[in-house]
């Protein structure tokens, strides 16, 4: 027969029409001769699921369109269409993906899960027949008629109903999956013979696509055929699993009987004195007597090895049990390094190593003067923040070497596993415990200095959150009980010191960095570099190089030369590559000439070994002129100078700023023109000049981003410059932000600006008041060669960056 839907139309003839697909009948009548009426509905398509008539049951629904069509339900009468996608995978169904034969139902209950999905309860009412499918109003509707259903004789029902009973129970007495309440149920709908078939239908473990094939059948007689057809297919199969499961069963006492008797035959061999595993168990017992554990972790190996003797020794449950006894008996529990407590070695351990870095060689020192009087106290959780190359790693290894304790590291740049910290559960093939964990058994004490890198470059995704995971190992007040999955019992963590290192604080998760201690290592400056180089890189490069202080020896012009022409870093990685690269130049020259004589680097020699500069220093103007500024920023790599520019052109008031700005910036300059237009009388500027006049302000550099309000004051000197027509010093640089009323307020980076000031031939720096106490930072030999003029207001500022009109 003919299916009725066979003449629906082909998508890709009709590539104009991306959001209907139609089949072509017009008109649908009864079997009568009256016409059908024809119904819309949202439609959810379903997948691995039919839904029958008269059948309540739970929808699970995460699609964006479906939920939403059974919103739209919702809010009407909560009638909606169901039916089965044809192939479950597709994620947008068309007319194709799905069968035209579906259920009108009805929302019984609807609830909105945490995952975003929703639950809804359904019951069904009606077999359905798509007519046509729309997805115009953002979800899914189809335009469908109620399916016209074919009776059959009294006589025919009697005995189909009776023949598909008889079926059903049989099938239910082998598998008991039907409770008896069903068949109570069930003599009610006898009248009803397509209710009845479709109520034992949906009891019964049929294919998707045999139930959908019930579905379709109009015939009721024909589907009590297909019905019975398909309980006896189904009462076969499941005949066929009992046996396989006899079977199994069977062999499974087998392997029982083998065990037993191996047992047996174990203790048979034990009285003989014959036992070849009682040396193994004895030695178990022996690390266990002699281990010094928590009274817990005790409890659980002996228990562990207790199960372990009952065991077949090659069952795979006994090879888990073994390592995980092997590892509780290769923690140091309560072993510990012999900590020193003497602070003037340890202080000068760390000035060895580390040049500068005063902060956290002070927080260092107080924690052994601490331990000196109190015999405990909890490890510190520092955090050293920085940018990258100065020398927060290595800090963390000096901190250790001072104090006395080995050095333990984890790097958890790019970790996104819970499990990376807390380990597997032991039900899991292949589990072990985390790296906290895992580290302490290498390092073999449980009171090192325990570094954290990078701690900021965690991520996380579906495996869970390894930054939630650390909150336990670093909180003091927690860690002295911290639960690895693997191990299930408490590991105290409170005598590890530990030191986590990170590049930016943004990316560390709040609660995290409230368990820690924030100590920021600022980059370092052109001196510091210079001294680092001197007595750290030079000689460390020597030493590797296979030469000595009598081989090269570096000018103070050419170690200049390289940290200002050839290096622009906060740190001093590149530093040190460039003074490796030119000491293996040397190297290679000694090597050649066969001739050791003292090298002498210059400024000459450095442009010969490295080529030609990498960076420049910005040259200041030659002349005082209108409308440029010099100003000062900072960057990870250090303090730079920032020249702003102004011009005004004929216009209409227009404020142009440009120089890839962020918006921080842009609105320092449009507060900077607000607060010259609300003061244009005491500057002496004509008050329309915003009617006739464009101001265009610019930052050079303009493929380098820039933000910040420190330029606020600058960008306002600059537009008072151009539109007074009085010059600005040219040896004149500053930086703080302005306000509308022209107070000018404190800024960062002092140390950093003042020193490229400083560099660049700057003698006089302009700051706000309030910045007073950042001066002590900087060194004292720079603040004599500097007149750092501290400002409270505009007014102060105009008077010394800006020349009197001639």
């Amino acid at each position: 027969m003919r299916h009725p839907f066979c003449c629906m139309s082909n998508p890709k003839s009709r590539p104009d029409r991306k959001f209907e697909q139609m089949i072509n009948i017009s008109r649908f009548f009864n079997q009568d001769g009256s016409e059908r009426i024809k119904k819309t509905l949202p439609l959810v398509p379903l997948r691995d699921m039919v839904l029958f008539p008269f059948v309540t049951t739970s929808v699970f629904v995460g699609r964006e369109k479906s939920i939403k069509s059974l919103s739209e339900a919702m809010a009407a009468d909560k009638r909606i269409f169901l039916t089965t996608q044809r192939d479950p995978e597709v994620l947008k169904p068309t007319i194709q993906d799905i069968f035209q034969v579906g259920t009108e139902a009805k929302i019984t209950q609807l609830l909105r899960l945490p995952d975003g999905t929703v639950k809804a309860l359904v019951e069904g009412s009606h077999r359905g027949k798509i007519v046509k499918l729309s997805d115009e109003k953002g979800f899914l509707t189809v335009d469908y008629i109620l399916a016209e259903e074919k009776s059959m004789s009294e006589t025919v029902l009697k005995a189909a109903l009776r023949t598909v009973l008889e079926a059903f129970e049989h099938y239910s007495t082998l598998s008991g999956a039907v409770s008896k309440s069903f068949f109570k149920n069930l003599e009610v709908l006898e009248n009803d013979p397509s209710r009845y078939a479709d109520a034992i239908a949906a009891q019964l473990p049929f294919k998707v696509s045999d139930k959908q094939k019930l579905l379709e059948c109009d015939d009721i007689e024909e589907r009590f055929f297909l019905l019975l057809q398909l309980i006896e297919q189904e009462t076969e199969v499941f005949t066929m699993s009992q046996k396989i499961k006899g079977r199994v069963k069977e062999q499974m006492e087998k392997l029982q009987k083998r065990h037993y008797l191996t047992e047996q035959m174990r203790a048979i061999k034990k009285e003989m004195g014959e036992d070849g595993e009682s040396g193994e168990f004895a030695d178990l017992e022996k690390r266990i007597r002699k281990k010094r554990m928590s009274k817990e972790a005790a409890g659980v190996v002996r228990r562990e090895l207790d199960k372990l003797k009952m065991m077949a020794p090659m069952s795979s449950e006994a090879t888990v049990i073994r390592n995980y006894i092997d590892w509780m008996l290769s923690l140091p529990w309560f072993r510990k390094n012999r900590a020193k407590n003497d602070l003037e070695k340890a202080e000068k351990t760390l000035d060895h190593d580390h040049y500068g870095l005063k902060k956290p060689k002070e927080r260092i020192l107080e924690y052994l003067a601490v331990q000196v009087l109190v015999k405990k106290i909890k490890g510190p959780i520092l955090c050293l923040v920085g940018p990258p190359g100065v020398g927060k790693t290595s800090l963390a290894r000096s901190v250790a070497t001072a104090t006395g304790r080995s050095f333990a590291r984890i790097s958890l740049g790019g970790v996104r596993d819970e499990a990376e910290i807390r380990g597997h559960r032991r039900t899991y093939v292949g589990a072990m415990p985390g790296k906290i964990i895992q580290t302490l058994k290498k390092v073999g004490y449980n009171n090192p200095v325990f570094c954290l890198d990078e701690i900021d470059k965690m991520t996380s995704d579906f495996r869970g959150d390894p930054s939630s995971a650390l909150l336990e190992a670093l909180d003091p007040e927690q860690n002295k009980h911290f639960n690895d999955h693997y191990m299930e019992v408490d590991y105290d963590l409170s005598e590890i010191l530990f030191i986590t290192t990170a590049n930016t604080l943004f990316d560390i998760p709040a609660p995290l960095r409230d368990r820690m201690e924030i100590i920021q290592i600022p980059g370092y400056t052109a001196y510091e570099k210079e001294q680092i180089a001197k007595g750290f890189l030079i000689p460390k490069q020597l030493l590797e190089n296979g030469l000595n202080a009598q081989d090269v020896t570096f000018s103070q012009n050419a170690v200049q030369t390289i940290i200002h022409r050839y290096t622009r870093e906060a740190g001093v990685r590149n530093l040190e590559r460039e003074i490796s690269s030119v000491i293996r130049k040397i190297a290679t020259r000694i090597v050649r000439t066969k001739e050791r004589k003292c090298h002498q680097v210059s400024t000459t020699s450095v442009q010969k070994f490295l080529g030609q500069a990498k960076f420049r220093n910005k040259p200041l103007e030659v002349e005082d002129k209108p409308g440029i500024v010099t100003g000062l920023a900072w960057t990870q790599a250090g303090g730079e100078l920032l020249t702003v520019e102004a011009v005004t052109m004929p216009g209409k008031g227009r404020i142009m700023v440009t120089g890839k700005l962020g918006d921080v910036m842009k609105e320092s300059s449009q507060a900077a023109v607000s607060y010259v237009r609300s003061r244009s009388k005491d500057l002496g500027i004509r008050d329309d000049f915003y009617k006739d006049q464009d101001i265009h302000i610019h930052v050079p550099e303009g493929a380098i981003p820039k933000d910040g309000p420190s330029a606020g004051i600058a960008m306002c000197t600059a537009v008072v410059s151009i539109l007074t027509g009085r010059p600005v010093h040219r040896n004149v640089a500053m930086t703080g932000e302005i306000t509308l009323r022209g107070r000018v307020l404190p800024i960062g980076g002092v140390k950093e600006k003042l020193l490229a000031a400083h560099t660049n031939g700057i003698r006089k720096v302009v700051i706000s008041s309030e910045n007073k106490k950042d001066i002590q930072e900087i060194p004292k030999s720079i603040q004599k060669q500097l007149e750092i003029v501290f400002v409270d207001d505009m007014n102060q500022v105009l008077e010394n960056a800006l020349s009197p009109l001639e």
